[in-house]
């Protein structure tokens, strides 16, 4: 199968897309990773206008990134990541599509300037604080008191940024959403909320 192929093939549908992982990470694929319809959504909402840079915290394996990026490719789609392991699969899969508007960090979201970066995703990666199961590993400390700390820190980040500053948020308790951002658009249940700083 040709690159051109393959590609086309690998954005059809969530199903072929996962198939870029191992196994393992396929079947996190349902509640960890980013479904392909609200990627498309969200990174088409964020990309507005040209050249755009989108940071995407805790980016896991990379779905977000690289759908963003294949979509709209004149944007630029970075992700954070704590978790080594993830990051080495969003690198993998990022060789295997030749993406390249798309880049990953392997760092905690709290070393990453927020002033880098035009527009934010989030689908909640610091829930998995809040729950007794169902965590993506046991590589990484879990506490309700990280989970605060992680909301203020991207509060005040989010909050020091320009008006026109966008915002999607995926299954958020939207501790970390500042008052200053106007809800305009939540879509798929009401799970995915679309911002822009006033």
């Amino acid at each position: 199968m040709d690159n051109i192929t393959s590609k086309a093939t690998w954005y059809a549908n969530d199903a072929a897309f996962d198939w870029l992982y191992p196994e393992r990470i396929q079947q996190l694929s349902r509640r960890h990773w980013t479904p392909m319809e609200v990627a498309k959504k969200s990174a088409k909402f964020l990309s507005n206008g040209t050249g755009k840079k989108i940071l995407d915290i805790g980016s896991g394996v990379g779905k977000f990134c690289l759908i963003g990026g294949h979509f709209f490719p004149e944007a630029t789609f970075s992700g954070v990541e704590q978790r080594k392991e993830l990051f080495h699969f969003a690198e993998a899969a990022k060789e295997l599509t030749h993406a390249s508007n798309v880049d990953f960090a392997n760092c905690n979201f709290t070393q990453v300037d927020f002033d880098e970066y035009d527009h934010f995703y989030f689908y909640n990666s610091f829930f998995e604080n809040l729950v007794e199961e169902g965590q993506i590993d046991q590589e990484v400390e879990y506490s309700t008191s990280l989970y605060n700390y992680y909301s203020r820190y991207m509060f005040k980040c989010l909050e020091n940024k320009p008006s026109g500053t966008r915002l999607v948020t995926f299954h958020s308790l939207e501790d970390e959403v500042p008052p200053s951002y106007q809800l305009v658009d939540a879509t798929v249940d009401f799970l995915l909320k679309m911002w822009i700083k006033r």
